[in-house]
């Protein structure tokens, strides 16, 4: 069996820490509570340090890892039997954000006058997603809560995951286009200056390329402010123009388009969206409203457009897989028709379950895959990059040496 090093709190309010066997944290959980205590946190004893560096900066918001922490012990103490005020009162003192502290202790208040943690919480939409509240508002009128907690774990740690893995695979590009943008700075200010120098003081006469480097180099070394300004007022062009409807339309057209990226882009929205689906149906939540709820948590148009399309469908009498064959074009090879299968066979939050692990081990490798394959293009151009520079530099001072000659 794993060993945990767990932080548990006795019930006169003392901390505690230690480790201890157990088959997984549910039954580490009942053990200690066995001995008077309640476990507030578990982590196997090889993962203690991987997340030594994870630094929560609170004015930025609640970090996902910090949701997923606040989900997890929620769900142990719930199943533990702890009282829910309880629950909550030692989720806020545990954590070291002040806004997910606040809005948990708030919650903790409302629950002690009677109401329920869908209620408390609701308040806070911008720290707990419409699919979060959901499936709490779902497991506590169907009296789940703790599967409920249970489900909406597993889909966060996935989701988070998954965009872990997409990000580490675009580590080294990167890396690779700042070495790129570092070299080419270096040359723009520290070496073009001193071959510009030379060149007029021989009255070289210098091919037109070289004649635009110099110019660029004199230009941001006399006007550099506006070799900041610039590329800011670009990026928050850009981005401003990307969160309009317009923007986000000819955005996501594009991604889905791209030769190298289409297949990354659908695998990736398929497999947060079946994840959704996956766990707001085991939830008890209808069918319909999963569809609008998820349709909220996918970020492409397309995906969207299609979900809520697909729920009115739905509404009207249609089956799941029905609806989306309109939308073959959109998702991966086979999702739909294994949404058929787990309709026909009864288990649909089953076959969704695992199409969404399928995907998401899919997006990832087609992650790295993309990443691999760029990685030979990117040292290419960082390669004609530094002989563009080379060959403007040089060139002209073979010229210049051979006509002194």
């Amino acid at each position: 069996m794993p060993n945990y090093f767990y932080t548990a709190k006795s019930f006169e309010g003392k901390n505690e820490t230690g480790t201890a066997n157990a088959k997984d944290i549910r039954e580490l959980a009942r053990d200690l509570k066995s001995e008077g205590l309640v476990l507030i946190k578990a982590i196997l004893e090889e993962d203690k340090n991987k997340g030594k560096f994870n630094i929560s900066i609170p004015f930025l918001g609640v970090s996902q890892n910090e949701k997923i922490m606040m989900t997890r012990n929620l769900w142990v103490m719930v199943s533990a039997g702890l009282s829910l005020v309880k629950s909550f009162d030692i989720l806020a003192s545990q954590t070291k954000n002040n806004k997910l502290r606040n809005a948990l202790t708030s919650a903790k208040d409302r629950i002690n006058k009677g109401e329920g943690i869908y209620e408390a919480l609701s308040g806070y939409p911008d720290i707990f997603s419409e699919l979060f509240l959901n499936m709490i508002k779902v497991g506590e009128e169907s009296g789940t809560l703790e599967e409920a907690l249970k489900n909406l774990t597993l889909q966060m740690e996935k989701e988070h995951e998954l965009r872990a893995k997409i990000k580490q695979a675009m580590i080294y590009p990167s890396v690779i286009l700042a070495v790129m943008l570092i070299i080419g700075i270096i040359i723009i200010l520290v070496v073009l200056p001193k071959i510009n120098f030379f060149f007029q003081s021989l009255e070289a006469d210098l091919p037109i390329y070289t004649k635009l480097l110099m110019w660029f180099g004199d230009f941001i070394i006399v006007r550099w402010y506006l070799a900041i300004i610039v590329p800011v007022l670009l990026i928050f062009a850009v981005s401003s123009a990307l969160k309009t409807k317009k923007g986000k339309f000819i955005l996501d057209t594009a991604l889905l388009k791209m030769p190298l990226l289409s297949s990354i882009v659908k695998k990736n929205n398929a497999a947060l969206l079946i994840r959704s689906l996956s766990s707001l149906i085991s939830s008890g939540v209808p069918l319909v409203r999963s569809l609008e709820i998820t349709s909220g948590t996918v970020g492409n148009f397309y995906f969207k457009k299609a979900l809520n399309e697909s729920a009115e469908r739905v509404r009207k009498g249609e089956k799941l897989s029905s609806a989306l064959s309109l939308y073959q074009n959109i998702f991966p090879f086979g999702a739909i028709e294994m949404m058929e299968v787990g309709e026909e066979t009864g288990k649909t939050s089953t076959i969704l379950k695992t199409l969404a692990e399928f995907y998401e081990q899919e997006a990832a490798h087609a992650t790295e895959g993309l990443s691999t394959a760029i990685e030979p293009l990117l040292i290419l151009v960082l390669g004609v990059c530094v002989a563009f520079f080379a060959f403007a530099v040089i060139e002209p001072m073979y010229s210049v040496l051979s006509s002194i000659e």
